[in-house]
């Protein structure tokens, strides 16, 4: 039998079907949408990470479940995909922030990573033979302001206020354009997120499946919650 229309030109990451669409990339896209739900704030006074860790099994361990990596003390990333893809982005991240402080004898910027990153996401989308990195980032920090910036599996940068990747991604952003403020606080921001995640009805939020990570303004490096203060935030 001959190959559909569809399965023709999705066999190769080189080749566009005759509407312009790079099958593979929007496969890469699917694995993002199916994965668990992360989001990220930007505050007056700081930035939010808020991740959702997926565990299936009651014997599963959720602290080995990473969702949000530290790229450098006033830098930090969430995912939502594959997450071993995620964990070499990070790999990557952390390299280039190390060799530009001995570089330039200073921090690197928000937006630098987040370009070095989707640079490299977007060759991955270019030549025969590798496939699209099958993960969404949202990158976060703090250098001159808050910053927040979503990396698609294209190679595609875009600077949020507040966004979310993963499956409840539709219903957070919609959430966030009713109740979203500039005005918001970091420990705000937190009680949006978790609100937000709720949305998602099927999820079922505790102290061990939610993973929360703060960098202020103040001190610009960035903290992941213990589970006493996660639990704080949710009897909130």
């Amino acid at each position: 039998m001959y190959p559909t229309a569809s399965q023709a030109y999705d066999r190769a990451i080189t080749v566009f079907s005759p509407d312009g669409r790079l099958f593979q990339v929007e496969y890469a896209k699917e694995a993002v949408r199916r994965g668990a739900t992360a989001i990220g704030i930007v505050c007056t006074d700081g930035v939010v990470l808020v991740a959702y860790k997926n565990a299936p099994s009651k014997l599963l361990v959720p602290d080995s479940m990473k969702k949000i990596f530290e790229i450098d003390s006033h830098i930090s990333a969430t995912a939502s995909g594959l997450i071993a893809d995620a964990r070499r982005l990070v790999d990557i991240a952390r390299t280039e922030a190390q060799r530009h402080k001995i570089a330039y004898a200073e921090d690197i910027s928000v937006e630098a990573i987040a370009k070095e990153l989707c640079d490299l996401m977007q060759v991955y989308t270019q030549y025969g033979g590798i496939r699209p990195f099958g993960v969404s980032l949202l990158i976060a920090g703090v250098d001159d302001m808050p910053r927040l910036y979503e990396a698609e599996p294209s190679g595609a940068l875009t600077g949020y206020k507040a966004c979310a990747i993963g499956s409840g991604k539709k219903e957070a952003e919609e959430f966030f354009e009713k109740e979203y403020s500039e005005k918001i606080n970091t420990s705000a921001a937190v009680l949006l997120a978790i609100k937000a995640l709720k949305k998602n009805t099927e999820l079922k939020i505790d102290n061990q499946n939610i993973e929360i990570a703060i960098c202020p303004t103040t001190t610009k490096k960035f903290s992941i919650l213990n589970e006493k203060e996660v639990e704080k935030y949710l009897k909130q």
